[in-house]
Formats: C-alpha cells, sequence, structure tokens
C-alpha cells in the first residue's frame, strides 16, 4: 500500500540525526517538524531568520508574528534565535546547514532537481531553493512518486527549469526510497513501501534506476 503524507514525512524524519540543522522546504516537507524522534536535538532552520523552529502550533498557541519561510505559524523551540534574512542565508550559502528536505517536481537520474516553477504558470520566485541545494551537504526530496496525470517525476533528464545540478542525495516517495550511488549517478531502490514490489516502482519510474540487493520494506 502506497504511503501517506504523513508516513512519507515520518521516513524522511528517519533520516535527522542529533545535533543536525535541518532546512525544511514548503508543502510536505514542512510536517517533519512534527516527526523528529523523541530525544533527539535537532535545529530547524527557516530562511527568513529563524533557527530552533518547533512543532506547528495548536490553535490556542498561534503567534501570528511567528511564521516560517511558507508564511506558515510556528512555534520556537527553547534557545531559538532570530536573526535578518541577510544571515540566514550567510548560514546556508557557507555550508552551515547539515541537510535540506525540499519537495519536487522532478529529479533527474543523475540528481539534478527542478522544484521552482512551471513555464506558463505564475510564480513569485525562486526564493531560497536554489540556495539550499547549493550550499547544504545533503539534499533529501520528499514528492508523490508521479504527477497528477500519471506522469514521471523521477526522469531522465528534467524538462522543467532547474533549481539545482546533480545535488540530490535521497528521494522519498509513497512508492519508495532511492539513494544516488554518486560514482555510478544513478538512483539506487533501497527500500519500497508495504504491499509495493520493486518491478511496480520500476514501470512507473522514467529514469533509469538500480535494484538495491537486499531491498527492505519502509517501516510504517
Amino acid at each position: 500500500m502506497p504511503l501517506t503524507r504523513e508516513q512519507i514525512t515520518q521516513r524522511a524524519a528517519r533520516e535527522l540525526r542529533d545535533g543536525f540543522i535541518v532546512n525544511l522546504g514548503i508543502g510536505m516537507p514542512t510536517l517533519v517538524a512534527n516527526c523528529i524522534p523523541p530525544g533527539m536535538d535537532v535545529w530547524l532552520q527557516s530562511e527568513n531568520g529563524l533557527l530552533g523552529i518547533g512543532p506547528f502550533p495548536t490553535d490556542d498557541n498561534v503567534d501570528p508574528d511567528l511564521i516560517n519561510a511558507g508564511k506558515q505559524t510556528i512555534t520556537a523551540r527553547p534557545g531559538a534565535s532570530c536573526f535578518s534574512s541577510a544571515d540566514s542565508f550567510g548560514m546556508i550559502r557557507g555550508g552551515h546547514i547539515d541537510m535540506c528536505i525540499l519537495g519536487a517536481m522532478q529529479v533527474s537520474q543523475e540528481g539534478d532537481i527542478a522544484n521552482w516553477m512551471i513555464p506558463g504558470k505564475m510564480v513569485k520566485g525562486m526564493g531560497g531553493a536554489m540556495d539550499l541545494v547549493a550550499g547544504v551537504k545533503r539534499v533529501v526530496v520528499t514528492m508523490e512518486h508521479n504527477s497528477k496525470d500519471g506522469g514521471a517525476k523521477l526522469v531522465k533528464q528534467c524538462s522543467l527549469p532547474l533549481t539545482g545540478q546533480r545535488c540530490v542525495h535521497m528521494v522519498i516517495t509513497e512508492l519508495a526510497v532511492l539513494e544516488l550511488d554518486e560514482a555510478r549517478r544513478r538512483f539506487v531502490l533501497t527500500e519500497v513501501a508495504p504491499g509495493i514490489g520493486a518491478d511496480e516502482v520500476k514501470a512507473k519510474t522514467e529514469a533509469e534506476i538500480i535494484i538495491g540487493p537486499g531491498v527492505k520494506t519502509i517501516e510504517v
């Protein structure tokens, strides 16, 4: 059975490590803030100038002045720090962010990502995505495996405007987890959703992928 959005983000949260500074992209990745494993000390960073994002607020704990880069209301954990957007991007461009979790419209078989615009549709701008994929040490993508019309999103070559080249390390979808083999520049299928076979993943993927030895079932 394919994973739900919540299960995708729960799987993404397992990539976090104690002490990591992590940036969460707009959309599905923001849900990771509610899935940090108990006892793990992770510092979530936002491009608009906050280090120490906490879980999303309950209805009686909303502060309209405290938002993330996607304009969602958030909470701040004890010890959180607010600063300018210039300082925030200094952290990103200086290589001080351990990992970012982003959404994507397309990811190529070599790890290119397109996640900021579809030609002909109104867009406000790229935002911080280009800086993140260039400056962060590890890039994880959470996305639906296919588009609404059934088209592939893990493709041989991105047809949409690129956000970054050869920068994605892992892709997590409702069907599978794929990790990039840096030497071969191809994604390796390492985990599948319960009841999903490797052949089904391959059939729904345009990109060339490698079926890894001992493919595991994603724990849900």
